[in-house]
């Protein structure tokens, strides 16, 4: 009978785009937790279990709470006070608007439902780890993208998206004509960070996951549109409204934490923005 190795990560979401990537390239052992299981088979756990936009509200009022706070919670419960340590991937949404670059000490007032219980949920789980005596990180990644990602949509992860549109000569519309920033980072980046700080990081804190650089969103369509040699059209789009109560226009982050620990991207965004296309 094989056992489990004392260093393997209990991975929660293993089976998502992020999640699924950083078991494929993780140099440390992991345990990937059966979906409906709520109990880690090792002490330290890395949690990737979310929904993923804003845009449940429309067709589910309580799909965003459940998923990011029920199941959240059933899981900290099975947690062992003294043992465990419990790394809870979160996202740049929790951010709102604010001041830029964002660090991890930045105020949070997060738009949206998905946004919001994120938020909570960060709050939740320090409470409960301060309660029962766990420690915990928070792991705050930015846009991440890459090759691999199923559920690529209008609604997550739009600049794949568009991508696609253009690979298939399709319009495409910008949002403020593209006049807005982003923080991209190659999903095998992602991966490589977040060992970096489930292994190395401080414990009890937030780490910003991302490249730290501001990418006009603009820039990164027209790259694409060249290296696909694509025949679409690219026009301004005025955002719909719920976009605009719900969405932030820039964003990038403060990732000194990050550096701290010997991090660097190895893919940039002209070479990440070619693998897509090809």
């Amino acid at each position: 009978m094989s056992s489990t190795p004392d260093d393997a990560l209990s991975i929660f979401g293993g089976t998502g785009f992020v999640g699924g990537r950083f078991v494929e390239l993780a140099a440390r052992p992991c345990v990937v937790v059966p979906r409906a299981e709520r109990t880690p088979p090792t002490a330290d756990v890395l949690y990737f279990i979310s929904t993923t936009h804003n845009y449940h509200v429309f067709d589910d009022l309580h799909v965003d709470i459940d998923t990011n706070l029920g199941v959240l919670v059933d899981v900290l419960a099975k947690l062992t006070p003294g043992r465990s340590v419990f790394n809870f991937v979160s996202s740049w949404f929790v951010y709102g608007e604010g001041p830029l670059p964002a660090t991890e000490d930045t105020p949070c007032h997060p738009k949206g439902f998905y946004s919001i219980t994120k938020r909570a949920a960060e709050q939740l789980l320090i409470s409960y780890c301060q309660t029962f005596g766990i420690r915990w990180r928070i792991l705050r990644l930015s846009n991440v993208y890459g090759p691999g990602d199923r559920s690529v949509s209008a609604r997550r992860n739009a600049m794949q998206y568009l991508v696609n549109r253009m690979r298939n000569g399709e319009e495409v519309g910008l949002y403020h004509d593209g006049e807005f920033t982003r923080d991209y980072l190659h999903v095998d980046d992602a991966a490589r960070a977040l060992e970096l700080c489930v292994t190395h990081g401080p414990l009890d804190s937030i780490i910003n996951v991302g490249s730290g650089v501001a990418t006009r969103f603009r820039d990164v369509i027209e790259l694409a549109h060249g290296l696909l040699g694509s025949t679409s059209v690219v026009k301004a789009m005025e955002p719909p409204p719920f976009h605009q109560v719900v969405q932030v226009k820039d964003f990038h982050m403060d990732t000194r934490r990050l550096k701290a620990l010997g991090f660097e991207p190895r893919i940039s965004l002209k070479e990440g923005i070619a693998t897509l296309c090809r």
